[in-house]
């Protein structure tokens, strides 16, 4: 097998696998994803696709093209901890603000309209990093390997 092809399954199977334990966490564990949890998802599913692609199409795009989903994801995972560790607010739909000034009907409508889940709050961590953080230590990783196979290519 050239380096290349081990180098875009390395890249791509890394996302499937971090997409597989996504979906494994919510419906086997029962850790429901927040609307950030959901973003992180997508570029996986497309640097899956592109890495299906890239094996059997030559050339550096397809690989730069993985490089940017798994960079993509591994953005939208720094940004995600920043939004749990209280350092930047998140989206208005899956974090809580103040409610002071609000009128009764305002802060009724607010709760109603609230997610389920929460983006500004840490369902699971592991050795102090938490899964959006995680997701972009490994991003970032996945994200070099596609960079590696362009280069090869």
């Amino acid at each position: 097998m050239k380096t290349r092809q081990l180098l875009i399954l390395l890249a791509a199977g890394g996302s499937a696998a971090l997409l597989l334990a996504a979906l494994g966490s919510q419906h086997l564990g029962g850790l429901a994803p927040c609307k950030l949890c959901i973003w992180q998802r997508w570029p996986h599913l497309a640097a899956v696709v592109l890495g299906a692609v890239a094996l059997k199409l030559p050339g550096r795009l397809w690989p730069a093209l993985g490089a940017l989903a798994a960079a993509t994801t591994g953005a939208i995972g720094i940004y995600h901890t920043g939004v749990e560790r209280g350092w930047w607010q998140g989206p208005d739909t899956c974090t809580s603000g103040p409610v002071g000034g609000l009128s009764p009907e305002e802060l009724l409508s607010r709760i109603a309209a609230a997610p389920l889940v929460r983006c500004d709050e840490v369902a699971w961590d592991f050795l102090g990093l938490s899964m959006a953080s995680w997701n972009a230590v490994i991003s970032f990783s996945l994200a070099a390997l596609w960079i590696a196979a362009a280069r090869r290519s």
